[in-house]
């Protein structure tokens, strides 16, 4: 018996009855030879661990653009974090653990340069609109390797997929949806304390006295409140999830429309729109397994493929090269 064979008996013995198990899912759109040490969804989560895209994600904006300062989130550190907090609420729901961690890995691989200015920027102006959760879905199965994909499970791209705005099949993919709410929603009122943009003091006093007053507080009140619930119906109490409520609120009016946080915002807008322009007049400028795509898919996705793809440094390094005047040299 394999090491693999072993961690499906004991996944079979150990997870709860609404568990995705790695002994009967798993499937492939191409079919592969097991591997004799990890499950299905530890092959996927290593394969996305190891891609390209995840590597750039510590290189694109979270919420404040270019932020001067070592400790601000990324898209990679946010990964990271919606990851611990999935695991943390899968394990003790004793669902898929390595399928809750692959799904998290891979939730936001697709985002854009300049974080959701720049996705609503391509949804903008490329045909057939743009959405970050369904291009995570095109770089593994499209993009990556050459243009051969990664070959995920479906129960994998599924979760990535259903991210942000639809139900997975899976409970593991739908406690994704919930970490990385959670996720994003304490460690943007964290950046946003040590931007000086709010303190503590500023969250509503309703919030606080729920969910308490810090994040390590009110992220384990979040987490509890899921787990308390149960597997049957995975979300938090009516109470939990009305401070939450008041909390994005809060955030939205002082902080994702707060001048700190929107003041280059048009700036990178116009930004992109000048490299969409531009790779869609030379097309021949992009890197060859762009090109490639061109023939599959047309120049407008290709091209929105490869801006989408881009770091926010990457980015501004090749509209500097494309636009911007350099010195004279002999």
């Amino acid at each position: 018996m394999t090491v693999r064979e072993q961690t499906e008996i004991l996944e079979l013995g150990i997870l709860c009855e609404d568990a995705c198990t790695s002994k009967s899912t798993g499937r492939r759109v191409i079919r592969e030879e097991k591997c004799p040490l990890r499950t299905e969804f530890q092959r996927d989560r290593d394969r996305i661990l190891h891609c390209s895209a995840f590597r750039r994600l510590k290189q694109k904006t979270q919420v404040f653009l270019a932020p001067v300062g070592d400790h601000y989130r990324t898209r990679l550190t946010h990964t990271l974090e919606v990851s611990q907090i999935a695991r943390t609420i899968s394990r003790a729901l004793r669902l898929n653990e390595d399928l809750t961690e692959a799904i998290a890995l891979g939730h936001d691989l697709g985002h854009t340069p300049f974080g959701h200015c720049g996705e609503a920027t391509l949804n903008e102006i490329c045909k057939g609109g743009f959405k970050h959760y369904l291009q995570s879905v095109r770089i593994v199965d499209y993009i990556e390797k050459d243009g051969k994909g990664l070959n995920l499970t479906f129960e994998v791209k599924n979760g990535i997929a259903c991210h942000t705005n639809k139900v997975a099949v899976t409970k593991e993919g739908y406690v994704v949806r919930l970490a990385d709410k959670i996720a994003y929603l304490n460690h943007d009122i964290d950046d946003s304390i040590r931007a000086g943009v709010i303190t503590e003091e500023d969250i509503p006093g309703e919030a606080r006295e729920i969910l308490g007053g810090s994040k390590s507080d009110r992220i384990t009140t979040m987490i509890t409140s899921i787990v308390n619930n149960g597997v049957s119906d995975i979300h938090m109490s009516p109470e939990v999830e009305k401070a939450q409520d008041i909390l994005y609120k809060f955030m939205f009016e002082r902080v994702y429309s707060n001048p700190a946080a929107k003041s280059e915002e048009v700036k990178a807008k116009r930004l992109i729109e000048k490299l969409f322009e531009y790779y869609l007049k030379n097309p021949d400028r992009m890197p060859d397994e762009y090109k490639q795509l061109i023939l599959r898919v047309g120049r407008d996705r290709a091209v929105c493929d490869y801006v989408s793809g881009m770091t926010d440094r990457y980015a501004i390094n090749v509209y500097n090269d494309l636009f911007i005047p350099k010195s004279w040299q002999i």
